[in-house]
């Protein structure tokens, strides 16, 4: 494990004044507002989506949106433990998070259970665990971290660009049987990342490059692959319907292969401009995945086009939100933390709905906080909960000299460099 040899110092030095105002400072109200829309959508939409896994088991009416509030509450209460802990205190965190990430990563790619054709989950406790969401967030704070700690006069160095490039191509390497999706993700939000923290042009697109080079290694490593799990030939036809033959949607036959997509276009149409109201849906008796995968399809046939971009509107609104806090943090790690964490929730958003409105091949990628799905939801609640931490902890650039001065000598010495961008 890294040792900071000046960790113990700063924490020594940290005032009364601080602390006090650690106390005082109020977490960001507009980020909860957003939370508490997304989760009252959540429970609304989960029970109008449900209607399938009703009919398939024995749980009750209830059952299901009963277990999903369960889960938000859960996570509700993650979100109120982070936001009274100091960001700083996140740092070392990071590489044992990742860690325990990548081994539960790696003991699902041999050992996991086989779900919609890939390994992606496995029950501890009772309890499943997809290690694809903890490594989604590995990622941001790893990256941020490592930005943080090799920054330059304007920017961040070369070593933190090929550092944090490295660390994405691992995890994008252990996602990769999954599905291109989630390592499309992981490279959409290192990039963006790199973009918020002043990284240089010419740098930024030899990573593009070098990201291009890995999906095709990766894909024909795939393609070459024999197991029982391989999805080269699922990722093709998918690709191939996505691209289609000219034929539109409406005149093709539905069969096994498109009723997902299929099913999924029938009520969005249905909904209209206006929707048929929650609990009117047509279509969730026979979308397969309605109350995960393919909820905002759901969405939109019961609230319309209009709740559709509601929805949409809500997760811009969340990044706009960081956007704005951490172009106050005077630190670049906060500011890169903050922002990364949005752009985790808003990036997978936007992929889920791309993916239902059939502007992506079709892939398996929850709405955060409204699929159903208990690892999601926490860590989901994680990244908003850290959120919430900077923006009550981190200083101002505004403040007066001695405040900033504060929190630099409360921080580990690595993660003290200035915020060098005004977003």
């Amino acid at each position: 494990m890294e040792t900071i040899s000046t960790a113990a110092t700063p924490f020594e030095n940290i005032t009364s004044d601080t602390v006090k105002s650690e106390v005082e400072t109020k977490p960001d109200k507009y980020i909860w507002g957003i939370y508490i829309f997304l989760c009252i959508v959540s429970i609304i939409e989960l029970y109008s989506a449900s209607s399938r896994e009703v009919a398939s088991a024995k749980i009750g009416v209830y059952g299901p949106v009963l277990r999903h509030i369960f889960m938000l509450a859960a996570g509700c209460g993650i979100m109120l433990l982070l936001q009274r802990v100091h960001y700083r205190k996140f740092r070392p965190l990071v590489w044992a998070f990742a860690l325990i990430s990548v081994v539960m990563m790696l003991y699902v790619m041999f050992f996991g259970e086989i779900v919609n054709g890939a390994r992606r989950s496995f029950n501890l406790c009772g309890v499943t665990i997809q290690p694809s969401e903890f490594l989604k967030l590995s990622a941001v704070l790893v990256v941020a971290l490592l930005m943080s700690k090799n920054q330059i006069k304007g920017g961040v160095g070369k070593v933190g660009v090929m550092l944090s490039a490295g660390a994405i191509m691992l995890f994008g390497g252990l996602l990769i049987k999954q599905g291109m999706t989630n390592t499309l993700l992981l490279m959409g939000i290192s990039l963006s990342m790199m973009i918020i923290g002043g990284v240089e042009w010419s740098k930024f697109f030899k990573v593009l490059f070098v990201y291009m080079i890995c999906c095709g290694v990766f894909y024909v490593f795939i393609k070459s692959d024999d197991s029982e799990d391989n999805r080269s030939g699922t990722w093709k036809e998918r690709i191939e319907r996505f691209v289609g033959d000219g034929e539109p949607k409406y005149k093709q036959e539905i069969n096994a292969k498109n009723r997902q997509e299929m099913f999924s276009y029938m009520a969005q149409a249905n909904g209209g401009v206006f929707g048929v109201f929650p609990g009117n849906s047509r279509e969730t008796a026979r979308l397969p995945l309605a109350f995960s995968d393919f909820i905002y399809a759901i969405i939109i046939e019961d609230t319309g086009l209009v709740g559709g971009i509601l929805i949409l509107v809500a997760y811009m609104l969340l990044l706009g939100r960081a956007n704005a806090i951490a172009s106050k943090c005077s630190r670049v790690f906060p500011a890169l933390l903050v922002m990364g964490l949005a752009v985790m929730i808003a990036f997978q958003a936007l992929f889920h709905m791309a993916i239902v409105s059939g502007f992506f091949p079709v892939s398996g990628q929850p709405l955060p906080l409204i699929s159903k799905g208990g690892t999601s939801i926490l860590i989901t609640s994680i990244a908003l909960g850290m959120m919430l931490s900077v923006s009550r902890f981190a200083i101002r650039n505004t403040e007066k000299k001695d405040k900033i001065n504060e929190e630099i000598n409360a921080l580990p010495e690595d993660i003290r460099a200035a915020n060098p961008t005004q977003l």
